[in-house]
Formats: C-alpha cells, structure tokens, sequence
C-alpha cells in the first residue's frame, strides 16, 4: 500500500510540474492556485515574481461562511466570485488558472467560472 501512494505522489509531482513550467503569475496576471478537499475548496492568486499571494479565498472564510448553502459545486463558485472581486478592487482583470492535477470540470469549473463571472479574463 505504501508503495502505491509514493508512485502516486511521484506521478502528481510530475504533473503539477509539467503544468507549472507553463504557467507563471506575475503581478497583472496572477497565478490562481486551486486546491480541492474532500469537503473544502481554497484558492489563491499569487504573483511568481516575487513570491507573494495577491489574494486569497476559500469556503472556510468567515465573511463567506454564513452565505454558503448548496452543493459544493455552488460553493466552489462562490469561492471564485470572492477571489476574483478581491483582484479586481486591486486592480487586477486578468489570471490564469493553475488546476494543479485536478480535471478541468465540476468544483474547479465552477470556481473558474464563479471567478469569470466576478470579473477576470482568462
């Protein structure tokens, strides 16, 4: 069993990184990092020039916990509306999104488009 997981882990590794060298944030158009639990979705925009996160949000955040009901698909889009409004009262219309080793559909389609809908392109 312990075997298996470390082939898993080697394999996420290689993928992320394949993923990574394409995709680089800078300060007009941050990375979103998306990372997806079991029950919990969180997202980050982050500038790879300098190493710093723009803006950050997820469906543990207290000003966006008492409005969440749904499914975890409605919440994901939730999440993205949140981030992409605090990039846009920074200034900041444009992203690109950082899927890590998740398929595009579901929870991170929904986030994406909850975040093209707040008001960034990409």
């Amino acid at each position: 069993m312990e075997r298996k997981l470390k082939l898993r882990d080697k394999r996420r590794t290689r993928k992320v990184m394949r993923i990574r060298k394409k995709i680089l944030g800078t300060s007009e158009r941050p990375r979103l990092a998306v990372y997806r639990s079991s029950k919990q979705i969180y997202v980050q925009a982050v500038d790879d020039l300098i190493g710093r996160t723009l803006a950050q949000s997820s469906s543990l955040d207290k000003d966006l916990r008492e409005g969440l009901s749904g499914t975890k698909s409605d919440v994901a889009k939730k999440v993205g509306e949140a981030v992409a409004k605090r990039l846009v009262d920074q200034g900041v219309k444009k992203a690109v999104l950082d899927r890590r080793w998740y398929k595009y559909h579901g929870r991170v389609k929904a986030l994406a488009d909850g975040a093209r809908e707040g008001g960034l392109e990409f």
